[in-house]
């Protein structure tokens, strides 16, 4: 994991030609253009965008309950596995991913020139994991499981009016991995959290309350800041270049949110209404 920080590298941006992908097509060169350049990568270079802390504050206490420390490890275990192409478990998480997102559609191999169709940079999807390891694999996998018509409704753009030039879906989704371990601090040790500031204590602390009474509250996170983010991009009009910035303002939004007083839960955000098909 420790390609998350990083530079410069390379970013890859979505031209919408037509609206949605034609599935019925046996060619879908029409539908997207896929194209390279020289930014930033689109999972590179996010900064915290919480409040900073300054000298004169009095340090946060941030106390764990035994519930709270065993739940936690048990995600942070997660965060710290890296996508492994070797691994025969990595490879199948794949494989249902493509599955999932194209179904009734022959995957001609882990490496292929089919995932750009999903959004990833090259034809081999290992290179990306780096910036958020398997567990992003994982989040993807739970949202088209989970909320299948919200996660469709993304890959495809299905709503909104797009830019000419759209963020590419897979790795925006290992992007969102990325800023939510970021903005809950999940990779910080114990004796730094003081640097973080109170209020990103706070995010932390309300998440691990939600988190002890369902394991899959980090996916459930990633599937709400997926649509969050979505809907900021369509509100902003943004196109590719925008991205960060987009990011930025569902971080603050997220943040805002599990603040709140009367949240006992993550289906009490206000932007879990986002999800289409949530569940009631």
């Amino acid at each position: 994991m420790d390609d998350r920080g990083g530079g410069g590298g390379s970013f890859v941006a979505v031209r919408r030609i037509s609206q949605g992908l034609d599935r019925g097509s046996a060619c879908h060169s029409t539908s997207v253009e896929v194209v390279a350049g020289s930014a930033a990568w689109l999972g590179r270079g996010l900064s915290c965008v919480c409040a900073q802390r300054r000298d004169s504050d009095a340090r946060p206490s941030f106390d764990l309950t035994a519930a709270q420390e065993e739940c936690l490890q048990r995600l942070q275990n997660r965060i710290d596995i890296a996508y492994d192409s070797s691994v025969p478990e990595h490879q199948e998480a794949l494989r249902a991913l493509w599955h999932v997102a194209f179904p009734g559609e022959e995957l001609r191999g882990l490496i292929s020139e089919q995932w750009k169709e999903m959004g990833w940079q090259g034809k081999d999807p290992s290179t990306d994991f780096r910036g958020g390891g398997f567990i992003s694999l994982e989040n993807l996998l739970y949202f088209a499981r989970n909320f299948p018509k919200s996660f469709q409704d993304l890959l495809r753009k299905k709503e909104g009016d797009r830019a000419l030039w759209e963020y590419p879906f897979a790795v925006a989704g290992v992007n969102i991995t990325f800023m939510l371990i970021q903005m809950l601090d999940l990779e910080a040790a114990n004796l730094l959290r003081h640097l973080c500031s109170e209020a990103q204590n706070a995010c932390r602390s309300n998440f691990l309350e939600v988190l002890t009474e369902n394991e899959s509250a980090f996916d459930l996170l990633y599937c709400i800041a997926f649509k969050l983010m979505d809907h900021q991009w369509l509100a902003m009009h943004a196109s590719y270049m925008d991205f960060n910035t987009v990011m930025k303002a569902t971080r603050r939004q997220l943040e805002r949110e599990l603040l709140q007083e009367d949240i006992a839960r993550l289906e009490d955000l206000p932007s879990y209404s986002l999800l289409v098909d949530r569940k009631c």
